[in-house]
């Protein structure tokens, strides 16, 4: 049985992936560390620990910010990547009962994987990777997730991968949320715990 602990870190999973594609589609950057941790927790199936998914707490210190800040303090700076994280949380339910898909993204992945012998994990070559497999897959589930932003940034092809790229690492962080034992309406009813847990994480830190 999970804890409450593994919940609140792959709930920061999700919540910063969705966080970093909403920087880049407004801003046109997001910060390289953050993002290799995200984008590195899809190669990471056969992890020893929630925890390790991401390369320790450090790994998603953002999203546990997020956690404290959004579901604990009420604040509402933040709304849309509030409404990207249920929307994760709702395509990952929509995912799971589609079996071919699901190993239709573990294939792309495996062979992105492969090609990090080639390239460093945050290569042009393995995000486009990554973001197809989006395209291809969580993509065409209804509703899509429209991510919103400034148009000059989301007229570069770069970032239009990255934001699809961190997607599909929220997707993963969403799918280890409900191995957990979370559910979608738990970040509405169990907001409070999971703000003090993640404030319990971050002083950790």
């Amino acid at each position: 049985m999970k804890s409450n602990k593994d919940r609140c870190i792959a709930l920061a999973g999700v919540f910063q992936a969705a966080s970093m594609a909403a920087q880049i589609a407004e801003s046109g950057t997001a910060e390289s560390e953050n993002m290799e941790a995200s984008i590195r927790s899809l190669f990471k199936i056969n992890a020893d620990s929630v925890e390790d998914v991401y390369g320790g707490l450090r790994g998603v210190e953002l999203g546990l910010r997020l956690i404290q800040r959004q579901l604990g303090e009420k604040q509402t700076d933040n709304v849309m990547v509030t409404q990207y994280v249920i929307a994760l949380l709702h395509l990952e339910g929509k995912l799971r009962k589609n079996p071919a898909m699901l190993e239709q993204i573990k294939e792309g992945i495996q062979l992105a994987d492969r090609r990090m012998d080639h390239f460093p994990l945050l290569h042009a070559n393995i995000i486009a990777q990554l973001a197809d497999i989006y395209s291809n897959s969580i993509s065409t589930l209804k509703p899509r997730i429209m991510v919103q932003g400034d148009p000059l940034h989301l007229q570069n092809p770069d970032n239009v991968n990255r934001i699809r790229a961190l997607l599909l690492s929220g997707i993963r962080s969403a799918i280890l949320w409900r191995q957990c034992g979370g559910g979608r309406f738990q970040v509405i009813f169990n907001r409070k715990k999971l703000a003090e847990e993640a404030r319990r994480l971050l002083h950790v830190l």
